[in-house]
């Protein structure tokens, strides 16, 4: 038996007030259940590793599918409280929101004291006492602030022999600049780390009252690379006295006329914290105009050691034993070699498919076996993190190797029964071609099992090309390159890279060459009124 509706008012006030609660308690029901899938999926995560290749970017999504809803939950909730406002008879609604978190304490604290009352509210008596106070805090930012910094050189004239004295001039961070380090840090951070092309940060200095011509910001941005220019070259010879780096790269569209041709950006990375090295990590880019394999021959011309990349056939002559320099040894990613077999054991893809109503896509019991496995290995992989390099290869020589024989017992026995053509196959022959670099990591405490340390620097890039679409020209990118390199070896050794290029920027020149190395981001000490002006 239904229920019988509830009473309501009669009063057009009221009848609204009361619509206004109910679709704003569905706003917050929505806000609420949207907010509590995201903590179970980032719980799961955090718990059970990435299932897929997909659940960062899943996440994205429910963090913007409930940016909305609390957004909409707020208005509607502001609605309810107007309309019950209006009324006698009707509650206000409120929502149960999360405890917020108390502000850092680090943050300045300003008084802005209420006096209190005179008179007694309650007898009107004048004889009061404070007993205490209470604190509201409210979070706000100070604008951005312009000022121009007049550098006043007084002259002095002699009286004995009329000769005029002057001191001289100050140094500017660029020849003939005019743009301050901190103000130079902001547009090479904003254009490289933040990815707002000069054209953007043009319309918003104007829009302060600070117009700036492009020409005239591109000019200092030139310069500024310029004379960051040492510490790069320290940082790629920092890189490159490893024995182990990730290498990788990705598409870099490149302005050209009438259209535009796919550059190429490349990295290799420096991260010895796996195996609890010592040196700090690092980052170097380069540019190339396409994906030839001479441009990593050039890279690596000179270096030996353990390359983890994927399995791009530019590297194969990096690999031979009759390279003059010696081989570098391969070792392969086996994030790459279970994407494959993901995709044909997704079953919440197929059932996506199904959903939308399409043809169900058929799941591979075997796919299915072998990421289960791969999975194990990269368990056991978060337990010995961090560990050094002999504890590592003990831990995998107990717990991985004997998961690794099963597994390539299982590939070689399946492999005969599917035809070459078959993506399972495919997927196979990737791994079993490759087995002795898939299994260097056995033998190797230093060697990772996969290689998202280079993914994770190239990630950047590719939020990147949303904003800026496309580089000027070669040079452009051979710049953007550069300037990643010194931003990304900041982040990777938790420095701000705006607070470290502004306090560099204005140290550089009068620094001791022989001494340079302490403005390297793992070196770095910031002068306190540096970090300061920074901020």
């Amino acid at each position: 038996m239904d229920s019988p509706p509830p009473d309501l008012p009669d009063d057009l006030d009221e009848l609204r007030a009361v619509a206004a609660a109910a679709l704003a308690q569905n706003a917050d029901d929505a806000a609420t259940i949207a907010r509590q899938k995201l903590e179970i999926a980032k719980l799961k995560r955090q718990i059970y590793g990435a299932r897929s290749e997909r659940t960062a970017r899943l996440i994205d999504q429910m963090e913007l599918e409930l940016d909305d809803l609390e957004a909409a939950a707020t208005e509607d909730e502001i609605a309810a409280e107007r309309a019950a406002a209006k009324t006698t008879n009707v509650a206000p609604f409120t929502r149960n929101r999360p405890s917020r978190q108390p502000f850092p304490e680090h943050l300045p604290r300003e008084r802005r004291v209420v006096p209190g009352p005179t008179t007694c509210d309650c007898c009107g008596g004048s004889r009061l006492r404070k007993l205490g106070e209470t604190v509201t805090e409210t979070l706000e930012v100070i604008p951005r602030q312009w000022k121009v910094i007049q550098h006043v050189r007084e002259k002095m004239t002699c009286r004995d022999c009329e000769a005029i004295s002057e001191p001289p001039a100050p140094f500017h961070v660029t020849p003939r600049g005019w743009a301050g380090p901190n103000l130079l840090a902001m547009l090479l951070f904003e254009k490289f780390g933040q990815h707002q092309p000069l054209n953007r940060q043009a319309e918003r200095y104007a829009r302060e009252g600070v117009p700036l011509a492009l020409s005239t910001l591109a000019d200092q941005v030139g310069a500024g690379c310029t004379v960051l220019e040492p510490l790069l070259r320290r940082i790629e010879a920092h890189v490159f006295a490893a024995e182990r780096m990730h290498g990788d790269d990705t598409t870099v569209p490149v302005l050209a006329k009438g259209k535009t041709h796919t550059g190429r950006c490349w990295v290799y990375v420096r991260d010895d914290r796996p195996f609890k090295g010592g040196a700090p990590p690092a980052a170097m880019f380069y540019y190339s105009r396409d994906r030839g394999g001479a441009h990593v021959e050039e890279h690596l011309a000179r270096w030996r050691g353990i390359l983890q990349a994927d399995a791009y056939s530019g590297y194969n002559r990096l690999y031979e034993a009759s390279r003059p320099q010696g081989p570098i040894l391969e070792a392969a990613c086996w994030a790459h070699a279970r994407r494959p077999f993901f995709a044909l054991a997704d079953i919440e893809a197929s059932a996506r498919r199904e959903a939308s109503g399409k043809a169900r896509t058929p799941i591979s019991p075997l796919a299915l076996e072998v990421v289960r496995r791969i999975d194990e290995l990269f368990e056991i992989e978060r337990g010995i993190n961090g560990s050094t390099t002999d504890e590592r290869r003990a831990a995998r020589n107990e717990l991985s190797r004997p998961l690794v024989d099963d597994l390539e017992a299982l590939l070689r026995s399946e492999r005969p029964k599917f035809s070459r053509g078959s993506d399972l196959a495919k997927a196979m022959d990737y791994m079993l071609k490759r087995w002795p670099a898939f299994t260097r990591f056995l033998d190797d405490g230093r060697v990772c099992l996969s290689n998202n340390a280079a993914e994770r620097a190239l990630r950047g890039i590719a939020l990147g090309r949303k904003s800026w679409l496309f580089a000027g020209s070669d040079r452009g990118g051979q710049r953007a390159a550069a300037m990643y390199s010194l931003i990304v070896t900041a982040k990777l050794n938790d420095i701000d890279p705006q607070a470290w290029l502004a306090d560099v920027l204005a140290r550089i020149a009068e620094h001791p060459a022989s001494q340079l190395d302490d403005l390297l981001p793992w070196n770095w000490r910031p002068a306190l009124n540096a970090v300061g002006q920074a901020a």
